[in-house]
């Protein structure tokens, strides 16, 4: 779709909706052969790869320290709770 943008971008200067181009991208592709869909789906497929690693990696980082904490409560809350316990002593 991103070459496909540019290509009518630069056919079509004067369209400036995205509903249009969007709507041309896709009759273009319903057109496609399997065969001209091929490279792209290859793509996808590689880039979603590397997607899922990045995320599958940045959950693991993330859920690490979280599960390590003493307290289900988030650091805020614990603060919330000391300031409500000063106050309530004056």
């Amino acid at each position: 779709m991103e070459q496909f943008r540019k290509d009518y971008k630069e056919k079509h200067p004067n369209v400036k909706q995205v509903s249009v181009i969007g709507k041309a991208g896709g009759d273009k592709w319903k057109s496609m052969s399997d065969a001209d869909k091929a490279p792209f789906v290859a793509k996808a497929e590689k880039l979603k790869a590397e997607y899922s690693k990045k995320i599958d990696a940045y959950n693991n980082k993330a859920a690490g320290p979280a599960t390590s904490g003493d307290s289900d409560k988030s650091k805020s809350e614990v603060n919330d709770e000391d300031e409500g316990s000063v106050e309530g002593d004056e």
